[in-house]
């Protein structure tokens, strides 16, 4: 049987804490910067936590086939 791989994907974007919350990085902070202003950018420079709905199946990436 071949080995179980984790989604290497997820493995760049996602970090389990230590009490089983997955954290990650905040989206809109790429592109298109010049019309947002320096709180909101300031503001998408903080990790946030996954929410329960997402957190299953974020889990289940990372540790897929």
């Amino acid at each position: 049987m071949p080995k179980m791989r984790s989604h290497s994907g997820a493995k760049k974007r996602f970090r389990v804490t230590g009490s089983g919350k997955i954290k990650r990085g905040q989206q809109g902070k790429s592109h298109i910067l010049t019309k947002k202003s320096r709180k909101r950018k300031v503001a998408l420079r903080q990790t946030e936590y996954m929410g329960s709905d997402k957190q299953e199946r974020a889990m289940k990436t990372l540790i897929q086939k």
